[in-house]
C-alpha cells in the first residue's frame, strides 16, 4: 500500500479517493491524506491542493447529477434535510459539503436547486479546503496539543 502513495503516483491516488469519496459512492480519503503527508514525499502545500480539488470535484458531480433531476415545484422541495438548510442558509451551507452524510446530499440539492454554479462551487471548494487544511496541521503537529 505504500508504494501506491509515493511520488506522483501517490498524489493521483489522493486525488482519485478524494474525488470518490465526495461523489455518492462510499468511501473516505483522510487516510491516504494521512498517509501522504506522514510519508512526506511531496510537499504540504501540494497534497493538500490535490486532495482539495478531488474531492472538490467529487462534490461537484453531486451537483450536475442534481441538474439532472426534474425541476420540481417548490411545495416537493421542503421535506429533505439537505433542502432545507440550503433554503435557510443558502449559500454558505455548502461550506458543510465535506461531512459525513449530508454533504453529499446538500451538493446534488443545490444542483436540484438550481443554485448558481461559481457560488456552490466557491463555497464547496473553502469547506473541503478548510477541513483538509485542519486535518494537516492535527496530522503534522502544528497545533500544540492536537496530533496523529
Amino acid at each position: 500500500m505504500t508504494e501506491l502513495m509515493n511520488g506522483d503516483l501517490g498524489l493521483w491516488v489522493l486525488f482519485a479517493t478524494g474525488f470518490l469519496s465526495a461523489t455518492l459512492l462510499p468511501g473516505g480519503s483522510e487516510a491516504n491524506l494521512i498517509a501522504a503527508l506522514k510519508m512526506g514525499d511531496n510537499p504540504v502545500w501540494q497534497i493538500v491542493a490535490v486532495v482539495t480539488i478531488g474531492n472538490t470535484l467529487g462534490g461537484l458531480t453531486n451537483y450536475w447529477l442534481g441538474l439532472l433531476l426534474p425541476d420540481k415545484t417548490a411545495e416537493n422541495k421542503q421535506s429533505n434535510k439537505a433542502l432545507l438548510w440550503l433554503k435557510k442558509y443558502g449559500y454558505w451551507s455548502l461550506l458543510l459539503s465535506w461531512m459525513p452524510l449530508i454533504g453529499d446530499p446538500l451538493c446534488l440539492a443545490a444542483g436540484w436547486l438550481r443554485m448558481r454554479f461559481w457560488w456552490c462551487a466557491t463555497a464547496i471548494f473553502i469547506g473541503k479546503m478548510i477541513r483538509y487544511v485542519a486535518l494537516a496541521v492535527i496530522v503534522l503537529g502544528l497545533f500544540p496539543g492536537l496530533s496523529v
